[in-house]
């Protein structure tokens, strides 16, 4: 049996074309962690039930979010509940 892979949500609006977003995939690709994009529109209801399938939240660069309440609640539910967080 495996080891299990811990998941990251990444929220933010991916954009195939921007760079960052890419590089931003290849990086936790090579960390070993399975990553997901959270588009922050989707945050904007229960932020809770989208964001419990991860083990951690990244905070991702170079966004124009479409969503800034969406990208603040990921933010607060992180903190408010002991979710590790990264930001860039």
């Amino acid at each position: 049996m495996g080891i299990a892979r811990a998941r990251v949500g990444i929220v933010g609006d991916f954009q195939p074309k921007n760079p960052t977003h890419r590089f931003t995939n290849d990086a936790l690709g090579h960390l070993g962690l399975d990553c997901e994009w959270v588009p922050t529109e989707a945050l904007e209801g229960d932020t809770e039930e989208r964001l419990a399938p991860y083990d951690g939240v990244w905070i991702a660069p170079a966004s124009p979010y479409r969503s800034m309440d969406g990208a603040l609640a990921a933010i607060r539910h992180a903190r408010e509940r002991g979710v590790p967080l990264v930001g860039t």
